[in-house]
C-alpha cells in the first residue's frame, strides 16, 4: 500500500463549549476544519497532541473523529490520531477511524513503561495488520519518552506493508537525512517540528505536520507553495517572518497556545483541558502580535 498524502497536514485543536470543558464544541471544530481546507491545506489530522487526544474519553474521541471526517467530506485527506496506552486500545481506535472513512491513521508508541525496540515493533505491526488503510508512525520522544531511531523506522516501513509514512518530531534534521539515506528517498517522512520546517522540507520531507494553520492558514500554505517552487530566497524571507510565531506556539503545549491564539482571533475554542492551563495575558498578547505580524506582512499572491 502506498501513501497519497503530502504537503501541509493541519492539526485542529479539540474545542470545548463550557467552562468545565466537558462538552465538545462541534460547530467550532467544523469552522476550524473548513477554514483550513478553504485556505488550501492538503490534509487534516484530528486527535493528535494538538487535539488533546490523550485527555479525551472514548466517546469524546469518537465524536471528534466522526465530525472531523464528515466535515472534510473527502475534500482533503484525513489522518486520524489513534494513539492509546495499549495495543488493543490503539487497534480499536484505528478500526473505528477506518470505518468512518479516514484516509490513514497516525500513532505514537505511548506507554507507562518505556518500551523495548521489539515491543515497539510488535505494537506497530499489530496495528498495521488490523486495518486496511495506511499507518503513519509518529516519533516524538519529548512527549512519549520513547525515541525510535531512523533504523527502526526504516525497518517498520520496509517490513510492514501498511506502514507507509513517518512523522519525525525530534527537531533533529540529521534524522531526516538518515531516513532519506536508508530508504534511497522512498520513505515519505513528515516534519513535526515547527521551527525546523524550512530545513526539513529542504532535506526532502514529504510535508509538514503542523497546528500553525489553526491560526494563520493562508500564510502556512503560501510558505509551503513557495518552497515547492524552489524559490529559495523568497522561502528564506517568509520563514524568517514566520519563525518567531512558530517558536511561540511551541513554547507551551500546543493546545494552550493555539486556543489562546484563536481567542485573540475571535474564535472561542474554549480552554485547554486541565492539567493544561491557558496562557497568561502577557504571553497571549505577544502571540496576538506575532499573528498580526505574520498576516500583515504576507506578500505571496494567492490564486482563487
Amino acid at each position: 500500500m502506498t501513501s497519497t498524502v503530502s504537503g501541509i497536514v493541519a492539526y485542529p485543536v479539540t474545542p470545548f463549549e463550557t467552562a468545565d470543558n466537558d462538552v465538545i464544541n462541534v460547530e467550532i471544530l467544523r469552522l476550524l476544519i473548513d477554514r483550513m481546507i478553504d485556505a488550501g491545506v492538503d490534509a487534516i489530522a484530528p486527535l493528535g497532541s494538538t487535539g488533546e487526544a490523550a485527555y479525551l474519553d472514548h466517546s469524546e474521541w469518537i465524536t471528534v473523529a466522526t465530525e472531523s471526517i464528515q466535515t472534510a467530506e473527502g475534500r482533503v485527506a484525513t489522518i486520524v490520531g489513534v494513539s492509546d496506552l495499549t495495543t488493543a486500545g490503539t487497534v480499536r481506535r484505528a478500526k473505528i477511524a477506518e470505518r468512518l472513512g479516514a484516509t490513514a491513521v497516525m500513532a505514537l508508541p505511548t506507554s507507562y513503561w518505556r518500551l523495548t525496540e521489539e515491543e515497539v515493533r510488535t505494537h506497530f505491526t499489530t496495528l498495521a495488520d488490523s486495518i486496511g488503510i495506511p499507518v503513519m508512525v509518529y516519533n516524538n520522544p519529548a512527549t512519549t519518552g520513547i525515541d525510535m531511531q531512523p533504523e527502526l523506522l526504516f525497518d517498520l516501513f520496509s517490513n510492514v506493508e501498511n506502514i507507509t509514512m513517518v512523522k519525525e518530531s525530534t527537531g533533529d534534521v540529521t534524522r531526516m537525512h538518515r531516513l532519506r539515506e536508508l530508504s534511497g528517498g522512498e520513505l515519505p517522512f513528515f516534519n513535526g517540528s515547527n521551527p525546523l520546517a524550512l530545513e526539513a522540507l529542504r532535506a526532502g520531507a514529504t510535508g509538514w505536520c503542523t497546528a500553525a494553520p489553526c491560526l494563520i492558514p493562508h500564510e502556512i500554505v503560501d510558505f509551503y507553495r513557495v518552497v515547492a517552487t524552489g524559490d529559495a530566497e523568497q522561502a528564506d524571507t517568509i520563514f524568517r517572518r514566520l519563525r518567531p510565531f512558530l517558536d511561540m506556539i511551541v513554547s507551551r503545549g500546543l493546545p494552550t497556545t493555539i486556543k489562546s491564539g484563536l481567542k485573540g482571533l475571535g474564535i472561542d475554542a474554549g480552554l485547554p483541558r486541565r492539567p493544561l492551563l491557558p496562557l497568561g495575558d502577557p504571553e497571549a498578547g505577544r502571540l496576538r502580535d506575532l499573528i498580526g505580524e505574520c498576516v500583515s506582512h504576507a506578500d505571496v499572491p494567492r490564486g482563487n
